[in-house]
């Protein structure tokens, strides 16, 4: 994503989640996780941060004990790239964000980031007051899931992870010819537990083929009766339900494209909310044509639409709901553009009403703003 990017759970009316979560972690050890990269950040329930590690080709799953409700930020904070290189004693220079995630069992945010004189990865947090600190990733209770694709590919990056209600799910990119994966683990999650891998075959509606190299950028779990579904976003930019349920390791998930956002752009981040008894879909994205044909005043904008654009089977594929027509304006009221997230790289479901985001400034910097869902 913006280095990337994560995810949260999705909960909603028509397609209905279970309520009670399978319990997360069965039998961690107690020790120092050897993580070679973070990629992506997220959580699942009872306060329990997932760390995708692509170098390493594994899910890291840690107790973080932040399981006591709060409100989450109350006031922006500006300039916070250089707050959190601060609070490690780092030059502005040698930070690199690479992801945010707010821990939805106390509100607190959590970022991962990367050292770069120190070359080391880093998890720093922000309370609702605004007080940064770090998680040291030493001496944590965890469990390590390694991700495993029934071959002799090798997994160089992990895009995304999601707590899917009663399993992880994660997507990510290997150096075979079906390249695109989705990994599935079972809760509760036990040390070097075994995964579920599975090729991904997508059809690009702006490209009017099937593909299978681009992994998704964005993962979002999805109960449609007794089945679960992957909602997965990629590049120019379709949005895809998968199917989870009754699939072989090493088998082809083929996806069904439902909605098209249009081309030039990379899906950052992805979560579903309810506002006016309606259920939503929000989803912040990339534009590489900005120069070109901007969307905005900044490459990075923001769209919501109704999730009951994921029902059903009727407009799929070369029928998917498109956003824009051949001449760039838009076709429908289901999916609008946000022009209150205009600037938005990365964010996360703050609370019922709010979201967290982390937005570019006009100087190249960072700011941390709590913000309405719109």
């Amino acid at each position: 994503r913006f280095t990337h990017s994560i995810l949260a759970a999705v909960m909603i009316t028509t397609l209905t989640t279970t309520a009670v979560h399978a319990a997360v972690l069965e039998d961690p050890v107690q020790g120092t996780p050897e993580i070679k990269s973070i990629n992506v950040v997220s959580f699942a329930p009872e306060g329990v941060l997932l760390i995708g590690d692509g170098r390493g080709s594994q899910i890291i799953a840690v107790a973080t004990g932040d399981t006591k409700k709060g409100q989450g930020l109350r006031k922006p904070i500006d300039g916070i790239r250089a707050a959190l290189a601060e609070t490690i004693g780092a030059k502005l220079k040698d930070i690199e964000i690479i992801d945010l995630a707010v821990n939805p069992a106390s509100g607190k945010a959590y970022f991962a980031v990367m050292r770069k004189d120190q070359k080391r990865n880093l998890i720093l947090t922000v309370d609702g007051a605004g007080e940064i600190d770090e998680f040291a990733l030493e001496d944590v209770t965890y469990a390590r899931i390694p991700l495993e694709t029934g071959s002799k590919a090798i997994i160089s990056s992990i895009t995304d992870v999601a707590w899917a209600d009663d399993r992880i799910v994660a997507a990510g990119r290997s150096n075979e010819s079906f390249s695109s994966k989705i990994f599935s683990v079972y809760a509760p999650l036990k040390h070097d537990a075994a995964s579920a891998g599975y090729s991904a075959e997508t059809y690009h509606v702006s490209h009017g083929r099937w593909e299978t190299k681009a992994p998704m950028s964005v993962v979002m779990p999805l109960k449609e009766g007794d089945k679960t579904y992957i909602i997965g976003a990629f590049s120019c930019t379709p949005v895809v339900k998968y199917p989870l349920d009754s699939l072989k390791p090493g088998a082809v998930v083929k996806g069904t494209s439902v909605i098209e956002l249009g081309s030039g752009n990379k899906p950052l981040d992805m979560f579903s909310y309810k506002k006016d008894g309606k259920s939503y879909v929000l989803s912040n994205t990339f534009r590489f044509h900005h120069s070109r044909k901007p969307f905005g005043p900044s490459p990075y904008w923001t769209v919501r639409f109704e999730q009951s654009l994921l029902e059903g089977d009727e407009n799929v594929n070369e029928k998917a709901a498109r956003r824009l027509d051949s001449g760039y304006k838009p076709i429908t009221d289901q999916i609008q553009l946000i022009e209150a997230y205009h600037g938005v790289v990365q964010m996360d479901r703050l609370d019922e009403t709010r979201a967290l985001v982390l937005r570019t400034t006009e100087g190249g910097g960072f700011n941390l703003e709590p913000l309405p869902l719109p």
